[in-house]
């Protein structure tokens, strides 16, 4: 008999992870797996479950969760040689991983996705210094202002949260200077945001990075230049329909291994969650985990 590891943040989305947990187990069971389940208590602890689960070469782990779970899951997956298959339950606020997998949000509709077709996909992962990422780097005040989202903003205005906090740091000095060496390249610029992005959802727009494809073995670097606020508005609208990568006010370049630094001191936002101060060595691991996904 095979073995799965079931990872369930208990406190994702309004505390569904103990709600779904029962019907994960049984679909794991009719699969026929034995099935272990682990339940996160604190920060990183979903990270040391994804170890574990390699240690033990398990054949399969499913995590249940949003998007910060999901990531200290990969980040646990990531550095080990031997890596079971993944499967996502979303039960975050934006659940950006999920959508560019084509992994149903409603977690009834995903845990039946893996029950029909437990068939994995080979997925890029992003390396940042020591660490993984599996979406989505962002970078300047615009970025940093989404720490500040409280666990009731997300509740009750989901991705608009995030939305709400970064336009408010738009009342202060949001400019920097970024450097970027990649490929023999070199680009310094006054920017207010840097994203860097390994999927096309990102902050729950789905069409942001619309060339991004989760297995191209590049990260998209997408760099806002200084802008008054007709231009910020025209960004919003290019990243509404899925032309950013067209608009004048963006510099958009595509490197598999990139630099980034600042003269100024500033804190990466990961994955939705706060990260690592640059300078970031950046390196895409093509094809690096399978993953259940949906279909287009």
């Amino acid at each position: 008999m095979e073995n799965a590891m079931l990872i369930v943040n208990p406190s994702s989305g309004g505390e569904k992870g103990k709600v779904f947990e029962d019907d994960v187990r049984e679909m794991l069971i009719s699969l026929g797996y034995d099935v272990i389940i682990r339940e996160t208590e604190k920060e990183f602890d979903a990270t040391h479950f994804a170890m574990e689960a390699c240690e033990r070469k398990l054949d399969f782990v499913v995590a249940m969760g949003g998007d910060g779970t999901i990531n200290e899951v990969v980040n646990g997956l990531a550095s080990e040689s031997y890596r079971p298959k993944l499967g996502i339950i979303p039960l975050g606020t934006v659940n950006d991983f999920a959508r560019a997998l084509h992994i149903p949000l409603k977690p009834k509709k995903a845990i039946e996705l893996i029950r029909k077709s437990p068939q994995a996909t080979p997925v890029d992962i992003g390396k940042i210094n020591d660490t993984y990422f599996m979406n989505i780097i962002a970078i300047g005040a615009i970025a940093e202002a989404t720490f500040q989202v409280s666990v009731e903003q997300k509740s009750k205005l989901g991705p608009l949260a995030y939305l709400v906090e970064g336009v408010k740091s738009l009342a202060e000095e949001a400019t920097f200077d970024i450097e970027i060496c990649a490929d023999d390249e070199e680009i310094t610029e006054k920017s207010m945001l840097v994203l860097v992005a390994l999927t096309n959802s990102v902050g729950g727009f789905e069409k942001l990075a619309s060339d991004a494809e989760v297995d191209d073995g590049l990260m998209h670097i997408f760099i806002m230049k200084n802008l008054n606020a007709m231009e910020i508005l025209n960004v919003v609208g290019s990243t509404i329909t899925g032309k950013l990568s067209d608009n004048e006010n963006i510099i958009y370049k595509k490197y598999s291994q990139a630099k980034i630094s600042s003269t100024r001191e500033l804190t990466a936002n990961i994955d939705g969650d706060e990260g690592e101060n640059l300078p970031l060595n950046l390196e895409v691991l093509p094809k690096h985990i399978h993953i259940v996904t949906g279909s287009e």
